[in-house]
């Protein structure tokens, strides 16, 4: 892909999500689009929404499923960006307008205390470098037309991302199993995924320290402050207009998402 198709592309997933007029499969559009194109095309329309007002709060991590990734081809993650427009509050209402096909998923939010600079970060120093954990649920969504998503398609469409609901009350690392804790996600009252820490990657601290890496190899380290959400602990449920889900992890809290 040339500089003018990024450009274009990264046009057809703003004018999508704007519009809610879903798109074909951008790997489809632009044949050879690979990792490296699909995260410039994210990184234009984080910037155009940066330039509109938006501003950069942390990280997302998604595919630390093993499954979803053989499913999509790939051995590792893939991340996207946190704007403040996207979080919501522990029962704070979430604008459906503001959604794409969504999806919802319980997840480990991490919230950094520390920069974590080098790309050679420790585990050991990547516990230290973290103030608190707290519940989130992550409405993940989709420009796609019916999520036919490859790897570069959800990269591309910000890692399929949409908004995030977080708890209120902060634990710290050290007090949480987070490879044993155990996940509910009840729909009304009905139970609709279960699953546990050791559903993202064997650990959420393994998603976590890719993304530390990942990111301060590519010149953008986490910084005190970030939000950062782990991946799925268990499978994703898709949502409807006047749902109301609540997640309660082990050890960590519950946190409630409402749908208008």
């Amino acid at each position: 892909m040339n500089t003018a198709d990024i450009k274009a592309a990264a046009g057809l997933l703003h004018h999508a999500e704007a519009t809610s007029t879903w798109i074909e499969p951008l790997r489809r559009t632009y044949e050879g689009l690979g990792i490296d194109e699909a995260y410039a095309i994210q990184q234009l329309n984080i910037e155009r929404r940066i330039a509109a007002g938006a501003r950069k709060i942390g990280s997302k991590i998604g595919l630390t499923s093993a499954a979803v990734q053989k499913q999509l081809g790939v051995d590792q993650p893939d991340f996207g960006i946190l704007l403040d427009d996207m979080a919501y509050a522990h029962d704070e209402p979430l604008k459906w307008s503001a959604l794409s096909q969504p999806r919802i998923e319980a997840e480990v939010a991490f919230v950094m205390g520390r920069d974590v600079t080098g790309d050679a970060v420790t585990h050991r120093e990547l516990e230290q470098a973290v103030d608190h954990v707290l519940p989130a649920l992550e409405i993940v969504g989709s420009r796609i037309r019916d999520w036919d998503i490859g790897i570069a398609d959800t990269i591309a469409d910000n890692a399929s991302s949409s908004a995030f609901v977080l708890g209120s009350v902060p634990h710290r690392l050290a007090d949480v199993d987070l490879r044993l804790c155990g996940m509910v996600t009840e729909r009304q009252g009905e139970i609709v995924s279960l699953g546990c820490g050791a559903a993202c990657m064997g650990h959420p601290l393994h998603a976590l320290l890719w993304l530390a890496r990942t990111m301060a190899a590519r010149g953008a380290p986490l910084k005190a402050g970030d939000i950062v959400l782990s991946g799925a602990l268990g499978p994703m449920v898709p949502v409807r207009p006047g749902d109301t889900f609540e997640a309660h992890i082990q050890g960590i809290g519950a946190v409630r998402a409402i749908f208008d």
